[in-house]
């Protein structure tokens, strides 16, 4: 297992989709011991994110924290972030794979489907990622995936299992008995 899998543990931060607080993220990353963060902006322009990106990468290096770009490979290649996060319609795993370098972390969101956990880990997924496990503000809609499910998923796979939606400082210890690696967290860290 090379030193960024296991990196993907503890608590997994997600920017916010609003303008860049550097300072904030800063302060969650030393706060948390946060090892892995994802940038994820939806509503920014490409120059906007751009030298968002930059900027954070610079953060993570600086503080030894892996940087994931969601979405965005294009993005992710220009700044050398260390990988990116995939949704269903984005880009397949075997192009991303392509694009970004060979050690590149390759994010895959499973939501609530085992099957697809399964077939991303054969396809050469870094990790797998299922939610929303709790009620999320981000997310109001995603579709719920049990903890059974992840302690299924936890059986089955050997990658790690990032939890997501809805989970904070108190529900963060159920996801991880249930089997997740990591949790990912966004309004629990930054709404403050």
């Amino acid at each position: 297992m090379s030193n960024s899998v296991e990196k993907i543990r503890g608590i997994y931060a997600i920017t916010p989709d609003v303008s860049l607080n550097l300072d904030q993220v800063e302060k969650v990353i030393t706060q948390h011991c946060i090892s892995i963060l994802q940038y994820r902006r939806k509503t920014a322009d490409d120059d906007l994110k751009l030298k968002e990106a930059t900027k954070l990468r610079q953060l993570c290096l600086q503080h030894h924290t892996l940087f994931i770009i969601n979405d965005d490979i294009n993005l992710a290649q220009k700044v050398g972030a260390d990988g990116v996060h995939l949704g269903k319609n984005d880009t397949s795993i075997e192009q991303a794979r392509q694009l970004l370098k060979d050690d590149a972390i390759i994010g895959v969101s499973c939501y609530d489907d085992i099957n697809l956990a399964i077939n991303a880990q054969e396809k050469g997924a870094t990790y797998v990622a299922f939610g929303a496990l709790f009620t999320s503000s981000t997310k109001p809609d995603a579709p719920h995936c049990s903890l059974d499910t992840i302690t299924q998923a936890q059986q089955t796979l050997k990658v790690p299992i990032v939890g997501i939606g809805g989970v904070d400082f108190n529900n963060q210890e159920d996801a991880l008995k249930a089997g997740c690696t990591a949790v990912a967290m966004v309004s629990a860290l930054f709404a403050r």
